[in-house]
């Protein structure tokens, strides 16, 4: 059981400070509220604050400097940590994980654990890492750890900010293709997954960086997950840069409606404290759609499949605490109109789009000359469909970007479906037919069977000229309304 926050300094008071200081994992365990600074952190400050002054002044704004949390009570090592080495002798660790960060810091770190945040470093074996390891890279870079070669590009790239999986040198020391790694889902020497300093930046760890939305815009933007230029696009990013000054980003307790109500960033939404609900370090635990994958899920089932806690949450309980949030500057007619919004979007693309389109692709595979991913036209159209266009609309909505949801999103995904997606198709299916091979030429009546039974559906007939006459001529009257309206 967790010391509280208010009872921890008080019960560090009693405690004799050489004695708190013999064993790494004391000195971990209670390095909140030290009544001073121990000698082995005073050592390190002699030396850093003259080789490393940036570093010293960082930590000298932190809390954990009036804390008297210093250098050696989060870097400190036990003989037995994969990572550790003598430095002066004094046995630390370079990375701080939050297996470290959890012996003052357990709630946060819990919650953190359970998030897909903290999943983030399986990205590894993904389709995504195939582009950056393969398609994209190659294996030019070697360094102790990777003496066969690693793709530059997944180095810099994907494990940036998903997270690198920490290679631990004979000398102790940490490869340098997978450190300095700040990836948000990082797999530390001590088992642990994921990087406290990804959000809350060494050595000053400052709440109010932490809760500015261009922390979160180091991962989160770019054409598959723009959430930062979204964010920047609607009106809750106009209203927060345009009144940053009344944001009181440094608060510590930071209680929307309370503390500050000209604007929503990121954390607010998603992380912070409002009059009913705690800070959370969940990120999924007010999100109702997971909008990832090709086809949106409700988050309980993503979850399911990471073998997270969260499985047990339902979709309607995270949405009413998202709208907890909202409700402290909308009405209630207000937050449901938008739900309903967002709901008809997503439910629009998972529909017309990505169920179809992902059997489409299924049937599609097997007729590619091969078989390798991304080595046929048809696998980057359909990718960059669902996980570029698709997933920008999607996101679009979430966050009220009317923009990224049409012209960067929607539009996008019917351009890419109409003009390439299903030319591509009808011609990988003849020419599997007129390849000789008996697999294909069956599998190619197949694939134009399912593009013929998609086309005439209502969501599509229009391009095939089979609209219905009633709509065709509601189409003709709106069309006739513009013109005389603007004649």
């Amino acid at each position: 059981m967790s010391i509280p926050r208010s009872m921890r300094f008080l019960s560090l008071m009693s405690l004799a400070s050489v004695a708190l200081f013999t064993l790494p994992t004391q000195i971990r365990a209670q390095a909140m509220g030290l009544p001073e600074l121990s000698e082995k952190t005073r050592e390190c400050i002699d030396c850093h604050k003259k080789k490393s002054p940036g570093i010293y002044q960082q930590w000298g704004r932190s809390k954990h400097y009036r804390g008297n949390v210093g250098c050696y009570e989060c870097h400190a090592a036990a003989k037995s940590d994969k990572d550790a080495f003598m430095h002066y002798d004094h046995r630390i660790a370079v990375i701080v994980s939050p297996k470290d960060c959890s012996k003052c810091h357990s709630r946060e770190v819990k919650e953190f654990q359970s998030s897909h945040h903290a999943k983030a470093g399986r990205i590894l074996g993904s389709l995504d890492n195939v582009l950056a390891e393969v398609v994209e890279g190659n294996k030019g870079m070697v360094t102790p750890g990777f003496p066969g070669g690693v793709s530059a590009a997944a180095v810099n790239g994907c494990w940036q900010c998903h997270g690198s999986q920490i290679k631990i040198l004979p000398d102790g020391k940490l490869d340098p293709a997978t450190y300095p790694n700040s990836g948000i889902g990082r797999l530390n020497p001590d088992g642990s997954e994921g990087s406290c300093n990804a959000c809350h930046t060494r050595h000053s760890f400052s709440v109010a960086q932490a809760r500015h939305p261009d922390t979160c815009g180091k991962c989160h933007l770019g054409p598959d997950h723009p959430q930062k230029e979204i964010y920047e696009e609607s009106k809750h990013g106009i209203a927060f840069f345009a009144k940053i000054d009344q944001m009181n980003l440094d608060s510590e307790k930071w209680i929307v409606g309370e503390d500050y109500s000209a604007a929503p960033p990121c954390a607010t939404c998603h992380m912070s404290a409002t009059k009913n609900q705690d800070v959370s370090h969940d990120i999924g635990m007010r999100i109702s759609w997971n909008n990832r994958p090709v086809v949106s899920v409700r988050p309980e089932v993503a979850d399911a499949k990471m073998g997270l806690p969260g499985k047990d949450i339902p979709w309607q309980t995270r949405r009413n605490s998202m709208k907890d949030v909202c409700l402290n500057c909308h009405n209630k007619n207000w937050v449901d109109g938008f739900y309903v919004q967002y709901d008809g979007l997503v439910q629009l693309y998972n529909e017309k789009f990505a169920k179809p389109g992902k059997e489409l692709y299924a049937l599609a595979k097997p007729l590619r000359p091969y078989k390798a991913a991304f080595s046929h036209e048809i696998d980057w159209i359909w990718f960059e469909l669902w996980h570029h266009e698709g997933r920008r609309a999607r996101h679009g909505a979430s966050m009220m970007a009317p923009d990224y949801t049409h012209w960067h999103g929607t539009y996008e995904v019917a351009r890419q479906w109409y003009t390439k997606y299903i030319p591509v198709l009808k011609k990988l299916a003849k020419e599997a037919a007129e390849s000789g091979d008996a697999a294909k030429v069956a599998g190619s009546k197949k694939l134009l069977a399912k593009i013929q039974e998609i086309q005439n559906t209502n969501d599509h007939k229009w391009s095939i000229d089979k609209m219905d006459s009633e709509e065709a001529a509601k189409r003709k009257a709106a069309r006739d309304e513009f013109k005389k309206r603007y004649k």
